[in-house]
């Protein structure tokens, strides 16, 4: 089992790692190997695939041993107790060794073939290349409660509205948002407050294949205002310091 508090460092061989939180979504996580192992091997791409079980009570744990036991890429990452999906996530960024890392969802909403595109942007000067999202994935309700928060995150840290948690992020930026070590460090504030240039590729995002969202209604709003508030922290920390470190 993989170290959840490890270090992240750049391993040389390893090019790109991708990080996988995984709750509800074992169903997923064959077709999800496949595809991702099918688009980084035909990109020619030293590789690790990172999968964060966070404490899913539907056997996905057993299912990440079983795609590690059969293929040398793949990292298990397995949670005694559940984060929520943003911890799950930092704790994959500080176990990846890849110059770039790629973060992603499990449930396959994500396209795994558009990895690739994700890196053809990760061009010089460049240090978080973000999925713009395109087409129809959420209901109504949480697409009117989603666009809200998502205006008001753009407003307060610059991250494009249209983006979510599939990105692909190199490895100083990486290092810099491990340094807040909290139990809710919502990536896309931190990625927007550092600062630092993105840019953003247009991706079709896939409906649900199968089962539901992990938040409710009531949990994404709960969410979102967690978000809000952790926002304001970080601007106000940063303007008493004086510094751009998120």
């Amino acid at each position: 089992m993989t170290n959840p508090e490890a270090s992240g460092t750049t391993e040389p061989g390893v090019e790109i790692s991708v990080v996988l939180p995984v709750h509800r979504n074992r169903t997923t996580l064959d077709e999800l190997h496949r595809r991702l192992s099918a688009a980084l091997a035909g990109a020619f791409l030293r590789y690790e695939l990172i999968f964060v079980d966070d404490a899913c009570p539907e056997g996905s744990g057993a299912a990440i041993a079983a795609l590690a036991a059969r293929d040398p890429l793949v990292r298990g990452i397995f949670l005694a107790r559940n984060v929520g999906q943003q911890r799950a996530v930092w704790l994959g960024l500080a176990s990846a060794r890849g110059a770039w890392v790629v973060a992603m969802d499990a449930d396959l909403q994500d396209p795994p073939e558009a990895v690739s595109a994700l890196l053809s942007a990760a061009t010089p000067g460049v240090d978080a290349v973000l999925a713009a999202w395109r087409g129809r994935y959420e209901g109504k309700g949480r697409l009117l409660t989603s666009r809200i928060f998502k205006i008001l995150r753009e407003k307060l840290t610059g991250y494009p509205r249209d983006a979510g948690m599939f990105l692909a992020l190199r490895r100083p930026l990486v290092e810099e948002i491990l340094h807040n070590d909290v139990p809710h460090p919502f990536l896309p504030s931190l990625v927007g407050l550092s600062g630092r240039r993105m840019v953003t590729v247009p991706v079709e995002r896939s409906p649900r294949p199968g089962g539901g969202s992990a938040y409710s209604p009531a949990g994404l709003l709960v969410r979102a205002l967690r978000e809000i508030v952790f926002i304001f922290r970080r601007r106000v920390r940063t303007a008493r310091r004086g510094d751009t470190t998120p």
